[in-house]
């Protein structure tokens, strides 16, 4: 292949990556609805509310509430060496657990898998 093809596929190939990243418009905000951290994947919100004593998970799916009667939910918890392994289960419009948790300077990765759609891996960092 000639240079002057090989410049012109790869300012193709980036060009169709700007605009996909940048051709993205959602319909609603990540913001938090309940006093926690939103983290996004797949179109989906998930809003994490941890306290020392509960933990709620809100779903979002475009900025609508999901029905989680029969959403299942597990919680990994990592404090520098230390791990918590947390199930949650559906408690009205969001799933929880009660118990003792230690959340500074947390990371906690979910694994929920609703209904209908492909689980999903969710990462929060707490501080």
């Amino acid at each position: 292949m000639k240079p002057i093809h090989l410049l012109a596929a790869f300012a193709f190939s980036i060009s169709g990556l700007a605009f996909a990243a940048g051709g993205h418009e959602h319909d609603h905000e990540h913001k938090p609805l309940h006093g926690g951290v939103v983290s996004e994947v797949k179109d989906m919100d998930y809003e994490l509310v941890a306290k020392p004593d509960l933990i709620q998970l809100y779903l979002r799916d475009h900025g609508k509430p999901v029905d989680v009667s029969k959403t299942n939910a597990k919680l990994t918890i990592l404090v520098g060496a230390d791990k918590q392994e947390v199930e949650l289960k559906p408690a009205g419009q969001q799933l929880e657990a009660t118990g003792s948790f230690k959340l500074a300077n947390s990371k906690i990765v979910a694994f929920v898998s609703v209904p209908g759609k492909a689980p999903a891996t969710v990462r929060f960092v707490l501080k």
